[in-house]
Formats: C-alpha cells, sequence, structure tokens
C-alpha cells in the first residue's frame, strides 16, 4: 500500500472526506497482537506495515493533503530532519506526508513517506510545509521477522529475490503481527503470519533468510529495547537497494475486497461469497481432539484444494474480465467502423457527380505551378550556377607576374641593406653600406619598372571586381564555406552528377510535353465529336476511348517533374553541391589574395619610382636647415641685445618713453621671427624625418649637428633652439603649487610654461613620456580630447625642462564649477569629451592617474579635454589598468556613471 501501489494507494482513496485530527498513539507490548497490511518491502526480513484499524485514519489524511498541498510554499533553507513534510509523488503526482532522511544536494533531497515506508528522491519544489494537525505519528511501522537474519554475504541476485518472495506474502495482505522485540530505532521484531502460514519460516525454508540466536528472555512479559546488531544481521556483499529498485508493486497487489482475503466478488451476482473463518482455524488440528489422524490429513488436504480452487476461480474470474473487456471494445470499434464506411459512402455519392470536374481542377492546378517553375530559373537545381562559376574561375584565373618573384627578392635586398645603415654607428662602415645600398636601389628602380610594365591596373580591377560579385551571389544562395579536401576529386563527382542529373530532368520534362500534347488531340476530337455542325462521322467509342489513363499518364508525368523542380534534393546531392561550391570559393579566395598582393606591390612600386627618382644620382643634406639654425641663432642675440636695451632704459632715472615703446615694439617683431624661424626649423625636421624613415636611415649618421635623432626620438615636440629667456613671462603664483607656472604669448595665443626639474637620468624619461602622449594627440587632434603640447625644451642654464601648452584663462572645471556650474546636458558633453581623451590614452597604452579638477578644460561649455600630467612621475602600481581613470571620472562627475568611449 506504499505510494507506488496500483489498487489501495491513498491516491485512490483522495476522495473521501477528512474530519477531526487522527489520534497516532499506540502502545506496543510484549506478545502485542495486531493486524496490519504490508505496505513496502526493504529486505527479505523486513518490511513496512500498516495497522488493519487505520485505513480509514489514510483515507483522510490523503484528502487533507490533496485540499492543503497545492497552497504550500516549497521548503528553503535548512530543513528539519524530525520535522514532517508532504511530498509528492513521483509515479501518481499526489502529495504524501514524508520526513527528510539526508540532503543530497542543493536541490534534491531523500524522503521517507512516514504512512507507507518508502523512500524517493525529491526536488525541493515537490517538498512543502504542512499545518500542525497533520504533524502526527507515523501510520507505517517498521518490522522485522522473529528470529531471522540475512545470510552474510548474499548475492545481490538472491537478495532482490528473497525482497521479492516476502513481498508476495505481505504486500496488501492482512497480517498478523506477534510482537517480541522493538528497537532503539522504533522497529518492531515480531512474528508474522497470514493465515496459517508462518511468514518467517516460509522465507527461512526458502533460503533468503537464516536462523539467528534469540535472547535468553525471548519470553519476558515487558518490552525489549534492543540494538539491531544484537541480532546478528548479516551482511550484504553490496548495499541494499533504494526505492528506485524496489519490485513492481503490481506484483504484490492483493485482491479487491477484504483485506484478509475471506471474500472475494462474485461478477455475475456482484455478492461477496464467504469463506468462513473457523473451517481453516488452527484448533481444528489439535491433536489432544478425537479426531484420527486421517481425518486431520484429510481435512489438511481439503483445505490446500480449496485453496488451489479459489487460485483457480480468481484467475478464471479475471480472464473472464479481460475477456469481457475485450468483448467491449470490439464492438466500440465495430460500432466506429460502421459509422465511418456510412459516412465514406455517402461522402463518395456526394463526389460522384463532380469527380471529372475535380479531377481536372486538380491537374489544372498543377499545370499550372509547373508553368511557373518552368518560367523560373531551375539552373541551381542542375548545378548550372556552379558550372558556370567554375569556368569563370578557370578561364580568367589571374597569372602571378614573372617579374614579381624577382622583385620581392630585390626588395628584402633592399630593405636589409637598409636595415644594416640604419644600425650602423661607424661613419666609414656607413659609406661602404650606403654604397652597396645605392647599387641595390638602382637594380630594384629597374625591377619596379619591368613589373609596372607587366602589370595591368585596369585588368586587375575589373578581374577583382567579377570575382567579389561572383562570391557575394554564390554565398547568397549557400551560406558559409568549409574546408575542402581531394579538389580535383570533388569537381569531376560534381560534373559526373550534373550530367546524370541533366539527363533525367530533360527525360522527365519529355515525357510531360509527350502527355500534354496527347490530352490536347483529346480534346480536339471531342470538340468535333460535339460539335453538331460538324460533317464528319466520328465514332464515340473512338473519341471517349481511354481518357482516364490518359489523365493518369498526365497527372503522374507532372508529379514526377514538380518533384524534380520542387522537393529538396537529398543528402548525397547537398554534399555534391556544398563541395563544389567550398570549391570554387577556396579558388576565388586564393584569386582575390594574389590580386591583393600584386596590386599592394603594384603601388608600392608606383610610390617607390615617384619618390626615388630625384634621389637616385644624388643624396638629401641638411644645408636648409643648418642656414634656418644660423638665422635663428642671429635672430636670438639680436632679441637678448633688445631685451638688455629695454632692461637698462627702464632703469635710468631719465628714460625716454618713446624709445622704449620702439624698443618693446622691435622685441615684438624679433620674437615673432624666432617663432616663424622655429616653425620652418619643425617643417625641415619633418621632411628630414620622412627621408630617413623612408629612403635615407643614413642622415643622422652623417649628420649629427643637425641633431635630427634627437628631434626623431621626441616625437617632434622637443626643440633646441628655443629658450626661456626669450619669452616675455609672467609668473602663475595661484597655479604654482606644484611646479613653476609661467604665462605668455606667442603669436596672439596665450601659452603656459610648466617647469619641470631633471637631471641626467630624468631628462630621457620626460622626453619620451611626453613624445607618447604628443603622438596620441597628433594621430587625432582636436578629436582626440587631449589638451596639446606645443613645445619642449630644455634650460641651459638650470636642470629645468619646459613644456609648453596651451592657456584657458578660468576654463578649467573647478573654476567653471565654482562660477556657474554646468547644467546636466553640458555636464553629459563634457564628460563624454574627458571619457574620449581617457580612451585616446589608454590606446596608447597610457595611464593618466592624477585627474583633477583643475587638469580638466571646458571649452565653450561644451566640450571638454584632458589636460597633461607630470612626466616626471611614474604611474603607480596600483594603476595598473584604465579603471583607476574611469574612477576619478565619475568622482569628478557625482551622479553620473561611467560612460566609456
Amino acid at each position: 500500500m506504499d505510494p507506488g501501489s496500483a489498487d489501495q494507494g491513498p491516491a485512490q482513496l483522495r476522495a473521501q472526506s477528512f474530519s477531526g485530527a487522527v489520534d497516532m498513539d499506540e502502545d506496543v507490548t510484549y506478545n502485542k497482537v495486531e493486524d496490519v497490511v504490508g505496505s513496502h518491502v526493504e529486505d527479505a526480513v523486513t518490511f513496512w506495515a500498516q495497522s488493519i484499524n487505520r485505513n480509514r485514519d489514510i483515507v483522510k489524511i490523503g484528502c487533507a493533503l490533496a485540499e492543503v498541498c497545492p497552497q504550500s510554499n516549497s521548503v528553503f533553507g535548512n530543513l528539519d530532519l524530525n520535522k514532517i513534510y508532504a511530498g509528492l509523488f513521483s509515479e501518481d503526482k499526489c502529495w504524501y506526508r514524508c520526513k527528510v532522511q539526508k540532503v543530497v544536494s542543493d536541490e534534491k533531497c531523500l524522503v521517507r513517506y512516514i504512512d507507507y515506508g518508502n523512500t524517493e528522491i525529491l526536488n525541493r519544489s515537490e517538498i512543502v510545509e504542512i499545518p500542525s494537525n497533520l504533524q502526527f505519528p507515523d501510520v507505517a511501522k517498521k518490522y522485522r521477522l522473529w528470529g531471522l537474519q540475512i545470510p552474510s554475504g548474499q548475492e545481490v541476485t538472491q537478495f532482490d529475490q528473497g525482497r521479492s518472495f516476502l513481498g508476495s506474502l505481505i504486500f496488501e495482505k492482512e497480517i498478523k503481527m506477534r510482537h517480541k522485540v522493538t528497537y532503539q530505532d522504533g522497529t518492531i521484531v515480531a512474528q508474522a503470519e497470514y493465515g496459517h502460514v508462518d511468514i518467517g519460516e516460509e522465507v527461512a525454508k526458502k533460503g533468503y533468510a537464516e536462523k539467528c540466536k534469540l535472547p535468553s528472555n525471548n519470553n519476558a512479559p515487558e518490552e525489549k529495547k534492543m540494538d539491531p546488531e544484537q541480532l546478528g544481521i548479516g551482511n550484504l556483499k553490496s548495499p541494499i537497494p533504494l526505492w528506485g529498485h524496489r519490485p513492481n508493486p503490481s506484483a504484490f497487489t492483493r485482491p479487491k475486497g477484504r483485506f484478509n482475503g475471506r471474500m472475494v466478488p462474485d461478477l455475475k451476482a456482484k455478492t461477496l461469497v464467504a469463506f468462513p473463518k473457523d473451517r481453516l482455524a488452527v484448533g481444528d488440528f489439535n491433536l489432544g481432539s478425537h479426531v484420527s489422524l486421517e481425518k486431520i490429513k484429510q481435512d489438511q488436504k481439503l483445505i490446500e484444494e480449496n485453496e488451489k480452487l479459489k487460485s483457480e476461480k480468481e484467475a478464471l474470474l479475471e480472464s473472464y474480465r479481460e475477456l469481457e473487456l475485450k468483448v467491449e471494445q470490439t464492438s466500440v470499434e465495430l460500432q466506429r467502423a460502421k459509422t465511418t464506411s456510412v459516412e465514406l459512402t455517402k461522402h463518395l455519392e456526394n463526389t460522384l457527380h463532380m469527380h471529372v470536374g475535380t479531377r481536372m481542377k486538380s491537374l489544372a492546378a498543377k499545370v499550372e505551378i509547373l508553368k511557373e517553375v518552368r518560367r523560373a530559373n531551375i539552373n541551381v537545381r542542375c548545378g548550372d550556377d556552379l558550372s558556370d562559376a567554375v569556368k569563370v574561375v578557370a578561364e580568367g584565373h589571374l597569372v602571378t607576374p614573372s617579374s614579381l618573384d624577382k622583385l620581392e627578392k630585390i626588395w628584402e635586398e633592399y630593405n636589409l641593406a637598409q636595415e644594416k645603415i640604419q644600425i650602423c654607428q661607424n661613419v666609414n662602415e656607413g659609406d661602404i653600406l650606403i654604397a652597396k645600398r645605392n647599387e641595390v636601389r638602382q637594380k630594384l628602380y629597374t625591377a619596379v619598372e619591368v613589373f609596372i610594365v607587366e602589370v595591368d591596373e585596369l585588368s586587375l580591377n575589373k578581374r577583382l571586381k567579377t570575382l567579389q560579385e561572383l562570391s557575394a551571389s554564390l554565398e547568397a544562395v549557400y551560406g558559409q564555406t568549409r574546408e575542402v579536401t581531394n579538389a580535383e576529386e570533388v569537381l569531376q563527382k560534381f560534373y559526373e552528377w550534373k550530367h546524370g542529373k541533366r539527363q533525367e530532368f530533360n527525360r522527365v520534362r519529355t515525357e510531360t510535353d509527350a502527355s500534354l500534347r496527347l490530352l490536347t488531340e483529346w480534346f480536339n476530337s471531342t470538340i468535333k465529336f460535339f460539335d453538331l455542325n460538324d460533317e464528319e462521322s466520328l465514332n464515340s467509342e473512338e473519341v471517349i476511348g481511354n481518357v482516364d489513363e490518359i489523365l493518369e499518364k498526365i497527372e503522374s508525368d507532372v508529379c514526377k517533374e514538380l518533384e524534380i523542380s520542387l522537393v529538396e534534393q537529398g543528402d548525397v546531392d547537398k554534399e555534391i553541391i556544398l563541395n563544389t561550391y567550398n570549391r570554387v570559393l577556396q579558388k576565388i579566395r586564393s584569386e582575390e589574395r594574389l590580386i591583393a598582393i600584386v596590386q599592394a606591390k603594384y603601388k608600392a612600386s608606383i610610390e617607390f619610382k615617384k619618390q626615388i627618382v630625384e634621389w637616385l644620382d644624388k643624396s638629401p643634406n641638411v644645408d636648409h636647415l643648418l642656414s634656418i639654425k644660423k638665422t635663428l641663432k642671429g635672430l636670438k642675440a639680436q632679441l637678448r641685445w633688445k631685451l638688455v636695451e629695454k632692461n637698462n632704459l627702464e632703469e635710468t632715472d631719465d628714460c625716454d618713453e618713446s624709445e622704449i615703446e620702439k624698443i618693446k615694439e622691435e622685441i615684438i617683431q624679433l620674437r615673432h621671427c624666432v617663432f616663424e624661424k622655429i616653425y620652418h626649423e619643425q617643417e625641415e625636421y619633418e621632411k628630414l624625418t620622412s627621408l630617413v624613415q623612408k629612403w635615407f636611415p643614413e642622415l643622422p649618421l652623417l649628420h649629427p649637428e643637425a641633431g635630427i635623432l634627437k628631434y626623431m626620438n621626441s616625437g617632434g615636440i622637443l626643440t633646441v633652439s628655443l629658450e626661456r629667456d626669450l619669452l616675455d613671462a609672467e609668473p602663475m603664483k595661484e597655479l604654482s603649487s606644484k611646479r613653476p607656472l609661467v604665462c605668455s604669448e606667442v603669436d596672439g595665443q596665450k601659452v603656459l610654461l610648466k617647469g619641470y626639474s631633471v637631471d641626467m637620468d630624468t631628462e630621457a624619461t620626460v622626453i619620451q613620456r611626453a613624445a607618447r602622449y604628443h603622438k596620441a594627440w597628433r594621430e587625432s587632434k582636436e578629436e582626440s580630447g587631449l589638451l596639446p603640447l606645443m613645445f619642449l625644451f630644455l634650460c641651459k642654464s638650470d636642470p629645468l625642462a619646459y613644456l609648453m601648452v596651451p592657456y584657458y584663462p578660468r576654463a578649467s572645471l573647478a573654476a567653471v564649477q565654482a562660477s556657474t556650474p554646468l547644467s546636466a546636458e553640458e555636464a553629459l558633453k563634457v564628460m563624454k569629451g574627458v571619457a574620449h581623451g581617457l580612451r585616446t590614452l589608454h590606446k596608447a597604452d597610457i595611464i593618466h592617474g592624477s585627474l583633477h579638477h583643475n587638469n580638466i578644460f571646458v571649452l565653450n561649455r561644451e566640450r571638454g579635454i584632458v589636460g597633461d600630467f607630470d612626466f616626471t612621475k611614474s604611474v603607480v602600481k596600483s594603476l595598473v589598468s584604465g579603471d583607476a581613470d574611469q574612477h576619478l571620472v565619475c568622482g569628478l562627475f557625482p551622479g553620473r556613471e561611467w560612460l566609456g568611449p
């Protein structure tokens, strides 16, 4: 009677009402006798059973659980192993009381159904809390057969057989239990009897259990609390299987009716036939009576025959029920078939009148579809598009220019010669390397001219466009590509497949055309026959003839052609087509790569020829740069003299103001000329840098006095022609808390000079870091989101490096927020600019690490830029990524999340 039972489980009793609480307390005393019904078997000597008096209680529990459990909450958190819950049994999806035996995982628990004894693993969602009126002791009790134990070392197969055997004796049968001993865990050791059968003796006879030594005071009147080990329960070679391995409950199903089997239903009379219990009583066989031994044997034989007849009767009744059910099913099926036959007859009668019209409409619809199919392009079905693609790829295939290999070898030789010159430190050795390089350059120029003549750029572009269009059209039809092996075999299989498909297609189409012509001829003769004015005499048999055969043939041929044209291709066909498509795409991609290589080499050759032609017979010099430097030197000397002259006049007692103003005008003009020449100097440096990087790496070696290498290493930001004393600078005391800052003006633009204290070690570091920052800015300039660096120069008299940057008065974020705070929309725009600036730095692998209100500048209240930072300091180790900068931005704009560039 566990929840998996087929006949009398609680799932079938839920409809009965539940009223009042159930009293579950029982007193267990020694030699107490009670009638129970077996509900679950654990092994050959252990089982669970319910008192026969508790049947109504089981019904009430089931009704109560069915009412409260669907609205109860699933369990969560830590589960109480002593608490009673309700579990949803997996076999019938009904609720039964249970206790948690073990938490298997976060989601699953092992539970025991306490009113039946069986166990099951449930999800937490299938276990719910139940109210206090259902929190009472278990209905089912655990019993153990008195004086028996499992043999030591019993095999699993014998264990299962023993459990099945015990189940056949006790499952859902009324058993008389004589209590002997109660274990500490509540297990009751008892002597079990079913009628006159001692269940323990039967189990022992079969060898599924063995006798064990009983306690000497087993007849003591009071209850004994014993440990299970005292009875010497045998060990098994494998653990006892759980609920998932229990025997099929249907094998242990008891007959319907009374629990003790003394009444069985009479199928015909719908009444109960009783077997008097006194006829089977043990007292009838009391050896102390005057009944002879022969009489006892005869009565015993009658009892056995009675039991046998009862079993046969039950089998016959069951067979009768099955036959009666089959007769009912057959009758229903026969009636259903009869109804279907009548409906089919009516349908045939109704459609017979319209048969010709219906058939012609069907044929016309198929022919109409066939017309559309024939008008459409069916090349894909036969692979004609792939055939065309193979033809295009094969016929117009680009041949590698014969001069390309030679050109690449000479180019490699030329690049190697340039690299040797670049790393050379000795002038004499450099002259030798330059001479060799010039020879290779002349060879390269000649090879370039030959290559340019051989390559037809227009043809390359046209061929590339053709391949790209072909590739796009094929990919639109067939999708992505994959690698293909045995390329030649793939194409050969494709051609053979295509030829066979084409033959089959032409044959089917020819048969369709022939059938349609035959139908047309039939229609023409029919028209003549029914034309009463036509004088030609025609026989009706000849005209009508075999029209059914004609229509059948046409339908067959049209369907075949539609099937070939519309039905999805088979796996073999798809494999051949896809392999061919992949091979064609491979060839297209290979040729596209070759065209890209030739085009790139062609463009490089054109550029080389265009730029190197003027340097074939001569080398660039630095004369113009040195001339600019010489002019700058003179202008700076004049500027210094004028500055001294102005200072002297200002210190005299009788100074002439007009003379001073005149000198100031001259100073402004000279300063303008100095900066103009500095700009020219930078332009000349840029030209020489381009020549060094592309064609003449020897220039820094041959002309060290020009300072080309130093300019290149600084990224173009360092100038040696600018000096602090040439500028008319005003100290910025309010901004000079960390380093000296002075303000000046260059060509009408306000600038700031930031002074950095440097030594021999930090000077190179400052130049390197400023160069990286300047390079990051120069790649995007106004779009970089960074404050630009104008010049970097070193002081000749003091260990200082000066950085010149634009000056934006009262444009720092701190000043703007203090005077007129930004609106939400303005703050968002500024924040985006700052984020873009940080992205520029992070892309160049630069971490700012020191953002604050004074080095973020707001331009026109709509654009934010990030100021520079101290190039003498290293980024602290904790700022290993851009996350620190992002947190600083969020701190500068409270209430706003990091936008990201």
